[in-house]
């Protein structure tokens, strides 16, 4: 069973920056995807961003690119999601995933973190 932790939500001004963690404290990334999703209140859970860990190719959503940055520390095999001039519509719940394959479908992710609440304000 893989662990997730994210960590680094909280309530910012729109503009303003915060960078999430994702930690696996029982299992070492090795070649998996881990990705970032985020879902609000009655929707779906949608694709944020992605990154393949043994070569780092990330990949994001259009609403994001520009704007968020995927990466990972493999000394600490953390995977953060930097997130830059965010928006009000950015708030949301974001968890972070672990699958074999890196794909925007949360389907196919194995594992999941219990999530970090990010809110934006106008």
């Amino acid at each position: 069973q893989v662990q997730l932790v994210e960590s680094g939500g909280g309530l910012v001004e729109a503009g303003n920056s915060l960078t999430l963690s994702c930690v696996a404290s029982t299992h070492t990334f090795v070649r998996d995807a881990v990705a970032w999703f985020r879902q609000t209140p009655g929707k779906e859970r949608e694709f944020v961003a992605a990154i393949r860990w043994s070569d780092a190719t990330p990949h994001y959503d259009d609403s994001v690119k520009g704007r968020f940055t995927v990466s990972r520390d493999t000394a600490k095999n953390i995977v953060y999601l930097q997130m830059n001039a965010l928006k009000p519509e950015d708030t949301a719940v974001y968890y972070c995933g672990v699958g074999r394959l890196l794909v925007t479908v949360p389907g196919m992710y194995d594992y999941w973190g219990q999530g970090t609440q990010v809110t934006v304000s106008s």
